[in-house]
């Protein structure tokens, strides 16, 4: 079920930014930028241009080679128009994966900014208490 912005403004930046991260995961990146995304949007992904649109189409190209794609979302925080989420993303079932923490900032109910950082989850660590 897809939410809009517009219909359901009661939603939190908490609950917007969580719905964004899982319609990408789920190939709906399109939609995803439609509900979320301010026409003013910019981020620092250091891969890709900080525009709206690289970004959307890089989503989109690992959406399509990775259909299996699972995001599990352990934590999220709200501070007035920040959120920052932290999440284990899967690329398939077999993959170890990684930690994830997008940082977003909101404007006027959408997404206007965004920070992603990650690191890769090792297969053997030597950590007890485990990445999340």
């Amino acid at each position: 079920m897809s939410i809009d912005h517009h219909l359901t403004p009661s939603l939190s930046h908490k609950e917007k930014a969580i719905s964004f991260l899982q319609l990408v995961a789920l190939g709906k990146v399109r939609e995803a930028y439609q509900q979320y995304i301010s026409s003013s949007f910019s981020h620092h992904n250091p891969y890709f241009p900080g525009d709206a649109d690289s970004l959307m189409l890089a989503m989109e190209e690992n959406a399509d080679k990775n259909p299996n794609k699972k995001l599990d979302v352990k934590l999220a925080i709200q501070e007035g128009d920040m959120v920052t989420v932290y999440s284990h993303v899967k690329q398939n079932p077999d993959d170890l994966g990684g930690a994830v923490v997008h940082i977003f900032r909101f404007q006027e109910n959408l997404i206007v900014e965004m920070w992603d950082v990650g690191q890769a989850i090792p297969e053997n660590s030597p950590n007890e208490n485990g990445t999340f």
